[in-house]
């Protein structure tokens, strides 16, 4: 019985370590300016903090403007995202928390709890209607490649 347990706590720690270092696809658009799903925006995020850490809480911008250029004023823009390959999402709720002017929104409660493959996906709705965006990021540790 006890080589049982045993065998089983192995292989759950071996599943487990193998889960967490799974490596991200090699086709992920790692872009950070994106047109919308319904081409309504054009989106781009960028992280107030550099470099990115693990457990660490930072701001995104997040910058919305038409097609043709023009800033999206008054947007309302709600925050999801976690990670696929895990089928969890963010340890905290991010939540767009003022309008700064010129497109731009401050995004704000970001936090990567580990290394690896996010999706970041955002809803907007605003005057031309409502769409979304999604898009991908790889966390990794300082001077490791992502």
């Amino acid at each position: 019985m006890k080589k049982t347990i045993l065998a089983l706590c192995a292989t759950l720690l071996l599943a487990s370590i193998s889960a967490c270092s799974m490596p991200a696809p090699s086709n992920l658009d790692l872009r950070l300016q994106q047109p919308s799903a319904k081409s309504l925006y054009a989106v781009s995020m960028r992280s107030l903090a550099a470099p990115i850490g693990v457990n660490q809480m930072h701001s995104w911008e997040i910058r919305v403007t038409t097609p043709a250029g023009a800033p999206v004023k008054q947007a309302r823009i709600r925050f999801d995202g976690g990670m696929p390959q895990h089928g969890h999402g963010f340890p905290t709720s991010p939540k767009v928390t003022r309008e700064l002017g010129d497109g731009r929104y401050l995004l704000e409660g970001m936090k990567f709890s580990m290394t690896g493959w996010w999706e970041m996906k955002l809803q907007i709705d605003a005057a031309p209607g409502r769409d979304e965006v999604k898009f991908n990021t790889v966390i990794a540790l300082p001077g490791a490649k992502p």
